[in-house]
């Protein structure tokens, strides 16, 4: 199991969660998807290292934005 967190920015409720969560969860390889609303931070579980564009774009696809690296 490998983990890799993302900053999220823009969400502001929980449905913007939702939205993160079913999208984050379709990459390739995601088992486990958990949302802080407060911080921003996405924690993403996978079977292998996570490709982190991959999740930038289904973040971008959901309608909000990976901050920082």
């Amino acid at each position: 199991m490998s983990t890799a967190t993302f900053t999220v920015s823009g969400m502001t409720c929980g449905h913007c969660v939702s939205s993160v969560t079913e999208e984050v969860s379709e990459v390739s390889g995601v088992t486990d998807v958990k949302v802080e609303l407060a911080s921003g931070l996405v924690t993403v579980t996978s079977e292998q290292p996570v490709d982190a564009d991959a999740v930038r774009a289904a973040v971008v696809e959901a309608g909000y934005q990976v901050v920082g690296a």
